[in-house]
């Protein structure tokens, strides 16, 4: 939103998609994303935390990043999808991510644990095995106070162990460039 825009004063309307659900909704239009979520479609998941953009708790996925919707206007939403830590789900099912935060301790007090939820969920998507430091490095923006962070990394690697594994899209490797296949080598079988 540039400077010279003047912000209406009046309430705004807009549709966006909020954990894959269509969603239209009307509020004032200084409220940033997180209050949003909080007090107008009523997902208290995403938590207020420092707002200043600073301890990652409010983060929510915008388009498929990890945002702070501290420091996202609700304006700038309309028409984007917008996943909070309720939308990790999948059919009444939790997410491994959630399942192995659960079981390993890494959520203690719990008021980081969405942000860090969702943030490690963007991480496993872009890449599905990541290393301890990959990790550490997309989680260094959430700030924890109880575990360490110890098992909040160990939890992220059980969920990746618990994940299916990623689809790989295989080109035929046994035909050759003109067409024809490969001979088999010591009884394989032609693909």
């Amino acid at each position: 939103m540039s400077e010279s825009a003047a912000i209406p004063k009046q309430n705004v309307h807009l549709a966006m998609r909020v954990n894959g659900e269509p969603a239209e909704v009307s509020f004032a239009p200084y409220k940033t994303l997180l209050e949003v979520l909080r007090e107008d479609l009523n997902l208290p998941g995403t938590k207020h935390g420092c707002e200043l953009g600073e301890c990652g708790a409010c983060a929510v996925l915008l388009d498929g990043q990890p945002v702070l919707s501290c420091l996202v206007l609700g304006l700038e939403c309309e028409g984007r999808e917008v996943v909070t830590v309720e939308g990790l789900t999948c059919e009444g099912k939790l997410h491994p991510l959630q399942d192995a935060f659960a079981d390993l301790g890494a959520a203690q007090c719990g008021y980081c644990t969405p942000g860090i939820l969702v943030t490690a969920k963007a991480l496993l998507d872009r890449c599905p095995q990541p290393t301890r430091e990959q990790v550490k490095e997309a989680l260094s923006g959430n700030l924890c106070r109880c575990t360490g962070y110890l098992q909040i990394f160990e939890a992220v690697e059980a969920a990746i162990l618990a994940s299916p594994p990623p689809v790989v899209v295989r080109t035929d490797a046994s035909v050759k460039p003109n067409g024809k296949p490969h001979a088999k080598r010591n009884g394989e079988a032609r693909s």
